[in-house]
């Protein structure tokens, strides 16, 4: 149990590194909006075409760093909840025997 709730520490500062790089890339441009929890293909560019660089390069180029630190916030968040189930599950079979 020491080791899970070491680890569930050591996530949860990880996971609050990741929130503040999103919060950085979300202040440098205000097309990004001001959501951590939301990928950001639904916020159109400048032309017709919002899939590639061709349009607003910066922008899109943004977008995509600002999707993959999501991505990796889910992935840490997942991995958290599923660590707290385990270490939750623990304390239950200790009270429970």
């Amino acid at each position: 149990m020491f080791f899970e709730v070491i680890l569930l520490t050591i996530i949860y500062l990880i996971l609050k590194y990741v929130l503040a790089w999103i919060a950085y890339v979300n202040s440098l441009d205000l097309r990004l909006g001001k959501s951590y929890w939301r990928w950001t293909y639904d916020y159109k560019v400048v032309g017709d075409r919002d899939y590639s660089d061709l349009d607003d390069k910066d922008f899109v180029r943004l977008r995509r760093k600002k999707n993959k630190l999501v991505t990796l916030m889910y992935s840490i968040f997942f991995f958290g909840f599923i660590l707290t189930m385990s270490l939750f599950s623990k304390i239950l079979i200790l009270i429970l025997n």
